[in-house]
């Protein structure tokens, strides 16, 4: 049996924390930074957990994360 492959754009977006939980940047931060708050910027600094929806999924793309 061959190795699983991972998606590779889910391995450069996505990584796996300690505690199993999966940890990603936040969007919307790339340009037309202009007409957003100097707060809304600020707040999506820094990165985020993957909502438990969604943690099957990303766990599905990264079988060795």
């Amino acid at each position: 049996m061959p190795k699983m492959k991972s998606n590779r754009g889910a391995a450069k977006r996505f990584s796996r924390t300690g505690s199993g939980l999966f940890k990603c940047s936040h969007s919307h931060l790339r340009h037309i930074l202009t007409k957003k708050s100097s707060k809304r910027k600020r707040q999506l600094r820094g990165t985020t957990t993957v909502a438990a929806v969604d943690t099957a999924r990303v766990n599905r793309m990264l079988p060795y994360a």
